[in-house]
């Protein structure tokens, strides 16, 4: 008798303390409205993942409160969003609204569309007020995102480094023709590279659109479709460059949407000031990376200076040097400058060196300067002759007579 009369107390108990907690939110107010992006909550709003929600708390005081807050937050399958007034006072029989703001978090990796639940709770004091609501969320037309971007932890001044990157169609509908491009700005080298197609989800033949979905539409389901695609992107990166950090940029575009994600990566170059080194009348050429690379040597001659070099096609050994000698000849004398153009295998040139050197130059005489020296030297030739003629004896004459005996 004395449990039952003490299990009867217990539910009595139970039950005033659950009467007294709905009645003490039913007088915390009276007209409540709750709106989204200015849509009534109870006429089926839709939202869009990733859209920013303004959302309207509305009502009419009952009681005399400090310190009220409205809480609004929106839960989906696997994420929760929630946000939060500041503290404000209500006077009974006035009205009162508040503005909360929520981003619409991705909760749809394998459907179109789902539903979330919006929680709003008024509190003051030992007054609440709490009711859910459900909202429509769908995913934006078109978007895709960049899951992953992975490249080399520290990559050396000329090198040929791989770009891994991951990408999933996050929008409503299929993405056609998709480009990639990897990119440093900083030293304007870029590679784009097609991606091909993807699909909004990956469907299963045989079974109803909603299954597959979420949403019945009339879409046809092709299982070797794909949703994600994975590729690999190279950039060569550039000698002479200085070490340190630099913003790599990943941008994907179709006709319906670009995504862009941005990561750092680590340069290193023992050779900050070039791998092509002048001194004197030879070039070094220094190949820091693991790979052997061929460059084409193209001595610059003009008008006044010829340039030829003792090589024209280098081929440089992975982690090893190779020099060059040029020979210049100038028929002017004085200090001169020629170039050099080096261009690697594709044609594209890669670096253009400067050259000084001193020239003798050749000498060059007049022709009015070597008439000159002609005449003098015959008429000294004359002078001589006349002298010797003029210091010769004449030889004496002999008589000859004819005698008679």
């Amino acid at each position: 008798m004395n449990k039952t009369n003490l299990l009867v107390s217990f539910i009595m108990l139970v039950s005033i303390l659950f009467l007294s907690s709905m009645i003490s939110a039913q007088d915390i107010g009276k007209e409540i409205l709750v709106e989204v992006n200015g849509i009534n909550v109870n006429q089926a709003p839709a939202v869009v993942v990733g859209e920013r929600l303004l959302i309207r708390v509305e009502f009419t005081s009952l009681v005399n409160v400090q310190d009220v807050t409205i809480r609004a937050e929106l839960e989906g399958d696997r994420r929760r969003v929630e946000a939060e007034t500041s503290h404000f006072d209500i006077e009974s029989g006035h009205r009162y609204y508040k503005t909360l703001s929520l981003d619409v978090p991705f909760d749809l990796r394998q459907k179109l569309s789902g539903y979330a639940d919006l929680n709003i709770r008024i509190k003051g004091g030992d007054f609440v007020y709490a009711e859910t609501f459900q909202l429509r969320v769908q995913r934006e037309s078109y978007s895709v995102d960049i899951i992953s971007v992975e490249a080399p932890q520290t990559i050396r001044a000329g090198e040929l480094f791989p770009v891994d990157i991951v990408l999933k169609n996050l929008g409503y509908n299929d993405l056609n023709d998709l480009f990639v491009t990897v990119r440093v700005p900083e030293l304007g080298i870029q590679r784009t590279s097609f991606f091909g197609d993807l699909v909004a989800v990956r469907c299963e033949s045989g079974i109803d659109s909603e299954d597959n979905w979420g949403v019945d539409i009339s879409r046809k389901c092709h299982e070797d479709e794909k949703d994600t695609v994975s590729g690999r992107i190279f950039l060569q990166m550039p000698f002479g460059i200085a070490p340190g950090l630099y913003n790599l940029e990943v941008e994907v575009q179709s006709e319906d949407t670009t995504s862009t994600r941005t990561i750092q990566i680590a340069i290193q170059n023992a050779f900050p000031q070039g791998n092509f080194i002048v001194s004197g009348d030879q070039l070094l050429i220094v190949n820091p990376t693991n790979e052997i690379v061929v460059y084409r040597i193209v001595p610059q001659s003009t008008d006044l200076i010829s340039v030829s070099s003792s090589e024209t096609l280098v081929s440089v050994p992975a982690g090893s040097s190779k020099t060059i000698t040029f020979e210049a000849e100038s028929e002017n004398s004085g200090t001169q400058t020629f170039s050099v153009s080096i261009f690697g295998m594709d044609g594209s040139l890669i670096e253009t060196v400067q050259f000084s050197k001193d020239f003798e130059g050749k000498s060059s005489t007049s022709p009015i300067a070597i008439l000159t020296i002609i005449l003098a030297i015959i008429f000294v030739v004359l002078l001589v002759v006349l002298i010797i003629l003029i210091g010769k004896k004449p030889q004496k004459t002999e008589e000859f007579g004819e005698s008679y005996y």
